[in-house]
């Protein structure tokens, strides 16, 4: 087994990423603290061709030094926009028939393994604060809530960890 080189990777443009048909995905990320963390989350947006990033409050946008660090140019490559109420954002997606799913542990939340997307359908995943979660008020308005089942001590995973499984996990139902 030979590791491959970058240049066999067959590794798209800009223009071409821009021009590809995008995985139905919008990735809402509310209040995100780190910057490393939303550098992340840019570079698996880019790697699952997800449709773009909506950022909200306080969380910060490019460019951005420290976001770069981890995007790795990812931010060139998908689309994001910022707003400041995440109430707001989850109501104008609801209007444009996009179904809103918070990424939490709540009542009667879906398990990941459990969800099954509906491959006519676009969806919004809603990703809160690295200490608190998606707010209450957010959870309370989407459509639903998928919960990453945990066994350890913690029940808490990083939020780009997060974005990373619920996003292949998606994508994969999305390409099959």
């Amino acid at each position: 087994m030979r590791k491959l080189e970058n240049s066999e990777l067959e590794r798209k443009s800009i223009a071409d990423f821009k021009k590809s048909e995008k995985t139905p995905l919008i990735l809402v990320l509310d209040d995100i603290r780190s910057l490393h963390n939303i550098g992340s989350v840019f570079r698996t947006a880019d790697a699952f061709l997800i449709e773009k990033i909506i950022l909200c409050g306080i969380t910060a946008t490019p460019p951005n030094k420290e976001i770069h660090k981890t995007a790795l140019g990812a931010t060139e490559t998908v689309t994001w926009e910022h707003h400041e109420n995440v109430l707001d954002v989850i109501t104008n997606l609801k209007k444009e028939n996009i179904t809103t799913l918070a990424i939490e542990q709540a009542e009667s939340s879906i398990f990941l393994q459990d969800f099954k997307v509906d491959t006519a359908e676009k969806y919004a995943l809603i990703f809160g604060n690295e200490v608190y979660g998606v707010a209450q008020e957010a959870v309370t308005l989407c459509d639903g809530c998928i919960e990453i089942p945990q066994l350890g001590t913690k029940h808490s995973l990083n939020i780009s960890v997060s974005a990373g499984i619920v996003v292949w996990d998606l994508f994969k139902q999305f390409n099959n």
